[in-house]
């Protein structure tokens, strides 16, 4: 969420001070930063972390969006395909998960259902809304924020 977040405010900031507008990319990089917030309090909710989990996200959070708002001032164009490293490494990861819960070595998230927050953002249908529905659904959205 934090580059979606930072780009999209730099960018709105721009145009408000160009009195231009910017044709939809700080739409599409809100949408980004909500969708990204949205994947952080599905998997919140699937592990339900305790304080120190909870203070080391905020001290990362702190310290990622200081560091990528000075970068995105030097260099937009090098922040955003930072990003899109950023997006293919999650495909291959949430595909690696994938292939590991078909695999079997993934026990637990076998029949694990999905949290209702997921249920309702994704709208997942009947029947689809276990573990592995959820993965499919969150690598497609990383998929199309490369």
């Amino acid at each position: 969420g934090v580059p979606g977040m930072v780009a999209g405010m730099l960018r709105h900031l721009r145009s408000l001070r160009k009195m231009k507008r910017d044709n939809g990319w700080i739409e599409t990089l809100l949408e980004e930063a909500f969708n990204e917030r949205m994947h952080l309090l599905t998997f919140l909710k699937l592990a339900e972390p305790g304080w120190f989990m909870r203070v080391m996200v905020i001290g990362a959070q702190g310290v990622f969006f200081n560091g990528f708002f000075l970068s995105y001032l030097i260099s937009p164009r090098i922040c955003h395909r930072f990003v899109g490293y950023l997006e293919e490494e999650a495909v291959i990861t949430y595909t690696r998960a994938i292939e590991e819960l078909e695999a079997g070595n993934l026990p637990e998230w076998k029949d694990l259902d999905a949290p209702e927050i997921a249920v309702k953002y994704w709208q997942m249908p009947e029947g689809q809304r276990k573990m592995k529905d959820l993965l499919l659904f969150i690598r497609a959205d990383e998929a199309k924020h490369r």
